[in-house]
């Protein structure tokens, strides 16, 4: 949680982006259990904050051992099978992939509870709104 400004930076690996989610059944599923807010995006969804960690040209899986990018495991990538209320959460699966021009691969570097990539997928540029820096952050 925090403050952040936008800034005037290219997406990159590394950057924070704010994006709109896609309208589809993983993104309804979560704003009906609150894990996203209400919004300004397309399906009534809040935009999301999170992290680049792979890009075009990378090479990503995803699977219930966690994420790689480039042949190595992400921290905190391990799917959990269940929300705190024990509600079952979505098992996104990708075999291996080179990540194309507008694809990103967007995660929580700091809460491994997060609703992230493990979820939901890959997202595609025409989502990202912003890129974002910290200002003031707290939690986690």
């Amino acid at each position: 949680m925090g403050f952040y400004k936008i800034v005037d930076e290219p997406v990159g690996k590394g950057a924070y982006v704010s994006f709109c989610p896609p309208q589809d059944e993983v993104f309804d599923m979560a704003m009906a259990r609150h894990y996203i807010s209400t919004g300004n995006c397309p399906g009534g969804y809040g935009m999301l904050l999170k992290r680049v960690f792979a890009q075009a040209g990378d090479t990503v899986s995803i699977g219930g051992a966690g994420i790689k990018v480039n042949g190595e495991l992400l921290p905190n990538s391990v799917q959990l099978k269940t929300d705190i209320d024990g509600s079952e959460l979505p098992q996104y699966r990708l075999g291996e992939k080179m990540l194309g021009d507008s694809e990103y691969l967007l995660m929580s570097d700091v809460n491994p509870n997060s609703f992230d990539a493990r979820y939901f997928g890959l997202i595609v540029s025409l989502q990202i709104q912003h890129v974002v820096e910290p200002v003031f952050t707290w939690g986690y």
